[in-house]
């Protein structure tokens, strides 16, 4: 299995890129490693949340014949009942 992802062509071939956001499930729980400071307005990290929901979502259209709208929904519902009420606590630290 491997463990990390490959860098994208379009990432590797453009003249300006910035890593924003990795995530790894590690012994049970998520680990994240992130520049929270890349844009002023911190809501735009909601677009970058709205696109990977559609990125995920179309993939698994291709991968499993699920329409991308279906797994949409589950996706926003999981989301907004995590937010309200959320499952685990963040833990560790930005340096």
């Amino acid at each position: 299995m491997q463990h990390h992802l490959d860098v994208p062509t379009e990432v590797t071939e453009a003249t300006e890129a910035q890593e924003l956001f990795r995530a790894w499930a590690a012994d049970g729980g998520l680990v994240c490693a992130l520049q929270p400071d890349v844009w002023e307005d911190t809501a735009t990290w909601g677009l970058l949340l709205a696109d990977v929901a559609r990125h995920v979502a179309n993939a698994n259209a291709q991968l499993r014949g699920v329409e991308a709208k279906v797994t949409l929904a589950g996706i926003r519902a999981m989301f907004n009942a995590e937010l309200e009420a959320p499952t685990d606590e963040g833990r560790g630290h930005f340096s």
